[in-house]
């Protein structure tokens, strides 16, 4: 159900005094001009609510877009900065093949001491400039669609053997801003898809990039929709290896060891005789369990 609360109304309307000359009067007219937001205010019931985060990590992650061999796994452990690596385990938007990817490697994977942020590819934004021309959001049916998503993202994760509590993230990649029902439909979508997590037992993750999904996703929470993804990833590679955030990611949203930073990506690293085009990141977050 969408809505738009009184005190969110009031933080949207603009009023502007405009001294206009009467007939002979000279007086001043005030003039009320009610400014849309760009994301409206969209709750949704969330009786579960988010599982208890079961491990919380905080150093250097990586993601591949191919889960590596464990032969490559073992080599990098300890020998790299790396304690957890993305990995990308369900979505009919994967751009990888996963041969690897087995509940066998996972918990063979786990067992050498890492730890996982796992990533479900799907619909994208309905005004994405993609090549691919992959399916799209709906904006009439979002918040359904992040649901189905979500169930999909669940059947991954278990198929991989990452159990409840675990968090996925939501791989939203960049679009342009210039259409607000755009940015409305990700974020009805997000919504969606965290309200279905939770009821699975799961957590919600978000990824994209700070200049659109994230953006857009960071208006959707100063309107006061709910309920939103429980740890944002946020794209931006500048290098800092921090989640501090930046411009639409203010301090005060997704704080208190929610946040993982892409800070560089595509760059090639080898640990142990063993070479591979990664991805980096930082993270302080629950990983997957």
């Amino acid at each position: 159900m969408r809505y738009l609360r009184s005190t969110a109304m009031a933080a949207a309307s603009l009023v502007l005094l405009l001294a206009v000359d009467g007939a002979g009067a000279g007086a001043a007219e005030t003039v009320a001009v009610a400014v849309v937001p760009r994301i409206r205010t969209t709750v949704l019931p969330d009786r579960a609510g988010p599982p208890a985060a079961r491990d919380t990590y905080r150093g250097a992650a990586f993601d591949a877009c191919t889960a590596p061999p464990l032969e490559t796994l073992r080599a990098w452990y300890g020998a790299s900065p790396y304690g957890a690596l993305g990995i990308y385990t369900s979505g009919s938007r994967r751009a990888c093949p996963q041969p690897q990817l087995t509940a066998g490697w996972v918990r063979q994977a786990r067992a050498m001491g890492w730890r996982f942020l796992p990533v479900h590819v799907g619909l994208q934004a309905p005004c994405g400039d993609l090549g691919s021309k992959p399916p799209r959001i709906d904006p009439a049916r979002a918040v359904w669609q992040g649901r189905q998503e979500a169930a999909e993202a669940v059947r991954g994760l278990r198929a991989v053997g990452l159990g409840a509590g675990s968090p996925v993230f939501l791989d939203i990649e960049a679009y342009p801003r210039h259409d607000p029902a755009c940015g409305q439909a990700v974020v009805d979508f997000a919504l969606g898809w965290t309200q279905g997590l939770h009821a699975e037992g799961f957590r919600s993750g978000f990824y994209s990039s700070l200049d659109s999904g994230i953006a857009d996703l960071a208006a959707g929470a100063r309107a006061g929709s709910s309920p939103l993804p429980d740890t944002l990833w946020y794209a931006r590679w500048n290098d800092r290896a921090d989640t501090a955030g930046e411009g639409p990611l203010t301090p005060d949203l997704w704080a208190n060891r929610r946040r993982v930073h892409q800070y560089r990506g595509n760059v090639e690293e080898t640990y142990g005789g063993a070479t591979l085009v990664i991805d980096r990141n930082e993270v302080d977050a629950p990983l997957a369990s």
